[in-house]
């Protein structure tokens, strides 16, 4: 077994496949979680050709896979079934795996709907709760009443939606473009990660959130231009930015940061 492992929820996600592939890199065991075993076996297969996995040495080949297996494991779940972190656990501990660090990451596009006045139905405002806030609460606690020996860091990764509103200026419309489910329950994470990490301190736990500003790659030209008026680096986050908050949070350097959430939004939240 590798150093350090790592369990990355929402593995495939736009964040979750450079989560998963910085940690693996490092020589980590990664575990992520996915909604789906083709988007799970897409992301092993992207990531094991970095090894060279695919070799005319039958004997290099074999022991290059059983690194692979080793260290990259897609765990597929739905977060939102009934009781779903003391199985996954369950599973976790069955397979012999030990969880250093849980990076909860995993959100639903499918939960951000409005009506045609842009305002939140009880069930997804309650969806978007569940995925946000009861769900990283439960596997935290899940992994901590199991492996508490082998448990270091939690990481939330929130949003800067979740310290500011959003501001109508970005958006089209707004009201439908920002719903108002997704920021208050990343707030709601927020105050989680104050509340865990107070609990969990005795134990040498520590828990963190990163609120992360809006990142480049699904949104169009004009939509870069507005958010760039609004940030003085006048620029969206690279995917590239998004690791280093969450490598120095599970750092063992970082231990004197506990209950905190770090604004990573290129000064976002400064105005």
């Amino acid at each position: 077994m590798s150093e350090q492992s790592i369990l990355i929820t929402g593995g495939t996600g736009k964040f979750g496949r450079i989560f998963v592939a910085h940690f693996f890199k490092k020589g980590w065991q990664v575990l992520f979680t996915t909604t789906s075993k083709e988007r799970g076996d897409s992301l092993i297969a992207s990531l094991s050709g970095n090894l060279n996995i695919y070799t005319a040495n039958n004997s290099e080949s074999t022991a290059n896979n059983k690194v692979v297996n080793d260290r990259l494991i897609a765990l597929v779940v739905d977060l939102t079934e009934d009781n779903v972190a003391p199985k996954l656990v369950e599973t976790i501990e069955n397979k012999g795996y030990k969880v250093n660090h849980l990076v909860n990451n995993a959100r639903s596009l499918d939960f951000l709907q409005t009506d045609d006045n842009g305002q939140a139905k009880r069930d997804d405002f309650m969806a978007e709760y569940l995925m946000d806030v009861v769900v990283p609460y439960e596997l935290s606690m899940a992994l901590f009443n199991t492996q508490a020996d082998a448990l270091r860091t939690i990481t939330n990764i929130g949003s800067q939606y979740g310290v500011v509103a959003a501001n109508p200026q970005l958006y089209d419309d707004p009201l439908k473009s920002s719903p108002i489910q997704y920021g208050v329950a990343k707030a709601a994470l927020m105050h989680l990660t104050k509340e865990l990490a107070v609990r969990l301190a005795d134990s040498n736990v520590r828990v963190n959130c990163v609120a992360y500003g809006g990142v480049e790659g699904r949104v169009d030209d004009a939509f870069k231009a507005r958010y760039a008026k609004l940030t003085p680096s006048r620029r969206m986050l690279a995917e590239n930015d998004i690791i280093g908050p969450l490598d120095l949070l599970i750092s063992a350097s970082a231990r004197a940061i506990n209950g905190q959430t770090i604004q990573a939004d290129d000064g976002w939240t400064l105005w």
